[in-house]
């Protein structure tokens, strides 16, 4: 038996894992191998989870590594071990990953993309607010950075809590902390097009709404229709299956400058700066749970688009 077959059993937390072919490339432009995505999962675990917890998970697999084919799964497989844990969504038995043995036989599965959606399995309410900044190509990643940043002014003047990662590819992504089961995206839906509007207002040669591609231009998209019930987002530290390796990597505000590139976010890079920076989500959980978006729900609902910051 050649060694790209030579199974690997794991014991973690009471439950047997199976791993194998661990020398398989899989971002081979980056020397990066089955062994080296397992070990940044682990480590990256703790800072993750919180995000998969009770979602229903959209995966994206490359059975072949990022230069084969990928395919999305939804349903869980029939082979799937008994430790995974399911939900029925929207007719489907979707995977909740919630533990690291489930991330795990994830990965060895060769899932190199985690898509959530914005609710748990359980909820048809928002767990928090993203706004999806989308830039026409990597070039232009400034424009992301660029309404990021307005978006955080509007957010500080609101008193709201608010996060940003990049997407891992070539834009960024802010979230808006609230607290579970209290809002609906009717309600979230009022602020993401008045924050989109917003924007529009303040910088219209670097921002659009508009929906199709063809009629951007060199626009940054602020995607505010993305943030809907059964929708998905990249999840906080996953990796992407670009040839770069990149990581949907949160940052701190500060870090947002002119200089900021998303290639600085290579999956080879994320264990040591959660070393020497910590984690920038480390207070979402908190923020969720004091998060004053009653107040400018209301606002809005009283005072439609008028708005004056």
């Amino acid at each position: 038996m050649g060694t790209h077959q030579q199974k690997h059993e794991l014991r973690i937390n009471g439950v047997t894992l199976y791993i194998s072919s661990l020398e398989k490339p899989l971002w081979p432009k980056q020397q990066l191998f089955k062994a080296d995505y397992l070990q940044y999962l682990t480590t990256v675990a703790p800072y993750m989870l919180p995000f998969l917890k009770n979602r229903p998970l959209t995966s994206i697999r490359y059975p072949h590594g990022t230069e084969g084919e990928r395919f999305f799964q939804k349903n869980c497989p029939d082979y799937a071990p008994d430790f995974i844990q399911t939900a029925l969504y929207d007719n489907k038995r979707y995977i909740v990953c919630n533990t690291l043995q489930t991330l795990l036989w994830l990965g060895n599965q060769l899932v190199l993309e985690m898509h959530i959606p914005f609710h748990t399995s359980s909820s048809c309410h928002p767990s928090e607010i993203v706004i999806d900044l989308d830039p026409p190509d990597a070039a232009h990643f400034s424009l992301a950075v660029e309404a990021a940043l307005l978006i955080y002014e509007v957010c500080q003047k609101l008193q709201l809590s608010a996060f940003v990662k990049t997407s891992g590819n070539k834009g960024m992504q802010v979230y808006i902390p609230l607290p579970e089961q209290t809002f609906t995206f009717d309600d979230t839906r009022l602020f993401t097009t008045f924050l989109a509007h917003y924007l529009l207002s303040k910088q219209p040669t670097f921002f659009t709404i508009e929906r199709l591609k063809k009629n951007r231009g060199n626009k940054c998209y602020i995607d505010y229709i993305q943030h809907a019930y059964g929708k998905t987002i990249i999840a906080p530290y996953s990796t992407r299956g670009n040839e770069e390796g990149l990581v949907a990597t949160p940052l701190y505000w500060n870090e947002l400058t002119s200089s900021l590139k998303p290639t600085n976010f290579p999956l080879a890079s994320i264990t040591e700066r959660l070393k020497n920076k910590g984690d920038p989500f480390a207070t979402f959980l908190e923020a969720k749970k004091q998060q004053p978006f009653a107040p400018v729900l209301a606002w809005l609902q009283n005072e439609g688009h008028g708005l004056s910051l």
